[in-house]
């Protein structure tokens, strides 16, 4: 059997442990900012791991069977990417007490747990930094970075004044790690190992194409493969992944190219973004472009590799789906039922389910807001549980090919399958601002067609034919 079975037709959950869920009595010190305020750079709401596990139950619900946590290891960032021990829990989620605890009843409930691995760069407090920090080129620990000068200036920087070492985007608090140092190497396959050992099922790996270096990515492998062959390596890629995705180095990458290809259709007009994707600005695009898209992404790697990438809708680093569609939900919902159809496993963000809105760096990592009916688009959770219920352990979604049926995509109807074993799904979907009408083989949709799901399609016997009616936003799963 398949070791990464497991992956194929997933529905991933990702938490950013801060504004998930925080339990009252978690006996975790410190004064946080209220829950329901605006996000702030630095500030923390105190989200911790045991009000994560209490809301198991909820993701068991929704239709989840993986969970993928932003960086939990102890850090004075509320996002932890500014990592001070790689081997800590941080206390303010509890410690490795409530991981542990999490863990055991994630997998109770067969949810697999995806930590994210911040290897590229360390943090001001991270010891080995702190001590070169502290004593310069006296340090043993001067090779783990990229020292320019002594002393280093980590802090109160002027204006146009750079760090005198290695930092990712320059940023002081990050320092890089220079991985060619076979002591950090050793260090950081260490990590991977140990966390594994304690029971996770993958990694999910920081903006790993900062650590240039095949070599070093194929022993991570090795290593993490070793002690759980079924763990699942996906990393922070958003273009073509190529190189990592031969089968020596990562299982997947984050698949932020079907997100940029629904956004720039089913979004249109409406889309609005503040920010890029992979150094480019996201523009509205025709059907023709948008299949396309879709082609070449489905033709860039190998169909095994295909049905486990990790599919993007949004994320910690984009707007949210609401604002990016243009506040227009019909348009979110056909973008949702798209990627939610397409190879691979899915990857839904915190609170996406329910029609959180937010820009990013202004609400993309708001709090979840538990109990607050206002704040919960019941329509759209439904739809999420309804076609995560659909993938679950479906051989068609977890093992089937892709393809459109072009001979009836005529611009704004949209009409695509997947099949495996004499087994299908059918889709048709309604990109356009006016009713539209279609006549279809019967063979199409089989002898008693009957719709999984319909939102706004009807279907009329037409001699030899069928005659499918869709409103605009329509959308309709036929199982064959």
């Amino acid at each position: 059997m398949d070791k990464l079975d497991w992956v194929k037709g997933a529905v991933i959950y990702q938490i950013f442990p801060d504004r998930f869920a925080r339990a009252a009595d978690a006996c975790i010190d410190g004064v946080f900012e209220k829950w329901d305020s605006p996000e702030t750079p630095e500030g923390f709401k105190g989200g911790n791991l045991k009000g994560a596990e209490e809301k198991l139950d909820y993701l068991k619900d929704l239709g989840v069977n993986a969970v993928y946590f932003n960086p939990i290891f102890s850090s004075a960032a509320n996002h932890r990417y500014h990592t001070f021990d790689y081997y800590s829990v941080d206390p303010i989620l509890g410690g490795n007490q409530a991981f542990r605890s999490f863990l055991k009843a994630a997998h109770k409930r067969g949810i697999k747990v995806i930590l994210d691995g911040v290897f590229n760069h360390a943090s001001r407090g991270f010891f080995q930094f702190n001590h070169l920090l502290e004593n310069g080129a006296a340090s043993p620990y001067r090779d783990w970075f990229h020292p320019r000068s002594f002393p280093l200036k980590a802090y109160n920087l002027g204006k146009d004044e750079k760090p005198n070492y290695a930092c990712w985007w320059d940023l002081p608090a990050l320092p890089k790690f220079n991985t060619k140092n076979p002591e950090v190497r050793e260090f950081i396959l260490g990590v991977a190992k140990y966390w594994l050992e304690q029971g996770i099922d993958g990694w999910r790996l920081d903006v790993p194409h900062e650590i240039d270096d095949d070599a070093f990515w194929k022993k991570f492998r090795r290593v993490c493969k070793a002690v759980n062959p079924g763990c699942y390596i996906t990393g922070e890629i958003w273009g073509e992944a190529r190189r990592w995705l031969k089968g020596d180095q990562f299982d997947a990458v984050m698949n932020y190219q079907l997100s940029a290809a629904c956004i720039s259709y089913f979004g249109g007009k409406k889309l609005k973004l503040t920010h890029a994707y992979d150094g480019r600005r996201l523009e509205p695009g025709d059907q023709k472009k948008f299949m396309a898209d879709i082609e070449r992404l489905l033709g860039l790697y190998k169909p095994e590799t295909t049905l486990v990438q990790m599919n993007m809708m949004s994320s910690h680093d984009t707007d949210r789906m609401l604002n990016t569609y243009g506040g227009d939900a019909a348009l979110l919902k056909m973008g949702v039922v798209f990627s939610f159809l397409f190879p691979g496993a899915i990857n839904v963000y915190y609170g996406e389910e329910i029609g959180l809105e937010g820009a990013f760096n202004a609400g993309t990592r708001r709090g979840m807001p538990w109990g607050r009916s206002k704040d919960r688009n019941e329509d759209l959770l439904k739809l999420y549980r309804r076609l995560a219920a659909l993938r679950g352990n479906n051989p068609v979604i977890k093992h089937g090919k892709f393809e459109f049926l072009k001979e009836y995509c005529d611009g704004e109807t949209l009409v695509f399958r997947r099949f495996q074993g004499g087994k299908s799904l059918v889709c048709l979907m309604n990109n356009g601002a006016a009713r539209k009408t279609l006549a279809l083989d019967k063979k199409l949709l089989g002898r008693l067609p009957s719709a999984v799901m319909n939102h706004g399609l009807t279907l009329k016997t037409a001699g030899k034919n069928l005659t499918a009616a869709l409103a605009p936003g329509a959308y309709a799963i036929f199982k064959i």
